[in-house]
């Protein structure tokens, strides 16, 4: 199959990405005709599954882009209600003196940040992310997405407390907040109080309404019901989790985890062995093959972070 690779991203006036998803979908079912008649070769249905990865992992990107401008417009929307309501009280005072402009909110600019320091924490750079999203707040003071992944970043760090403090003021302004309830899950997880951390996080996944905050429901679902040594419980969850990140390679860590302690050792060498290939440059990908390594050698992977 001598064709160009797809390129990662379509040059200017060059085809859109339903265009090109349209065209791999024609590709792939061309693909399976022949295949029914003479098996692909390897290095065809390599080249099939690269250019399948690339377009997911643009549709990956495209949709946290699309959550960053989603919270940008929710920023005009606050600004607009501050704009109205300054209108309203200007109506209900006609003639007292104006009151000094308030400090100009950057909704877009807080976005960037935010976005930035989300990339920071899939790398394990807690300190980033967390610098990250303080400018974040700087920007935009009080906005609840970048509080909680502040609090997120805090968590990363051990600094519990201050994690937890930032997000009771999240949940006093919007009790419902779908990721400052997965992270008062995990805090709850890591103290060991499995109860309230089941209550936090069967919310989120029953609300099933913020696509991130929900999946790492089930990572952390998972996590908790692999410490409660119920491992039917973590494989139906990390599976899920996986289902709704394919590149969450933690939760192939945790499924090794979860199989190794189940007396499943094989099937915790395949997780890892799994989650190692799926990315070996990835933090969580250098864990896994970590992991295996540990136990090809005779070791254990630990029970508790």
């Amino acid at each position: 199959m001598n064709r160009p690779a797809t390129p990662a991203h379509p040059p200017a006036g060059g085809s859109t990405f339903a265009e090109r998803l349209h065209v791999m979908r024609l590709e792939l079912a061309q693909a399976c005709q022949r295949h029914a008649q003479s098996a692909l070769t390897a290095d065809e249905r390599d080249h099939l599954k690269q250019e399948i990865i690339v377009l997911f992992r643009e549709a990956d990107a495209a949709l946290q882009q699309a959550m960053s401008w989603k919270e940008a417009v929710k920023g005009l929307a606050e600004q607009w209600k501050q704009l109205d309501g300054r209108a309203a009280g200007a109506l209900a005072t006609s003639g007292a003196a104006a009151n000094p402009a308030p400090a100009r909110v950057d909704h877009l600019g807080a976005s960037t940040f935010i976005e930035k320091g989300w990339s920071k924490l899939s790398l394990m750079d807690a300190a980033g992310a967390e610098a990250a999203f303080r400018r974040a707040l700087d920007l935009a003071p009080g906005t609840s997405e970048a509080e909680s992944l502040l609090a997120w970043a805090q968590m990363a760090q051990g600094q519990f407390e201050g994690a937890l403090s930032t997000l009771h003021a999240v949940l006093q302004r919007d009790p419902h907040h779908a990721l400052a309830h997965v992270n008062l899950g995990y805090i709850c997880l890591r103290r060991q109080k499995y109860g309230e951390a089941i209550e936090h996080l069967s919310t989120v996944v029953r609300a099933d309404g913020d696509r991130r905050a929900v999946l790492y429901a089930h990572l952390y679902l998972g996590m908790v019901y692999r410490e409660r040594e119920m491992y039917e419980d973590a494989e139906t969850f990390l599976r899920k989790a996986l289902e709704l990140g394919p590149n969450l390679l933690q939760a192939w860590y945790e499924l090794g985890r979860a199989y190794w302690f189940a007396g499943r050792r094989g099937d915790a060498r395949l997780a890892w062995k799994t989650g190692s290939e799926a990315n070996k440059f990835s933090p969580w990908g250098k864990r896994c093959a970590e992991i295996l390594e540990t136990v090809e050698q005779g070791g254990a992977p630990p029970r508790h972070d």
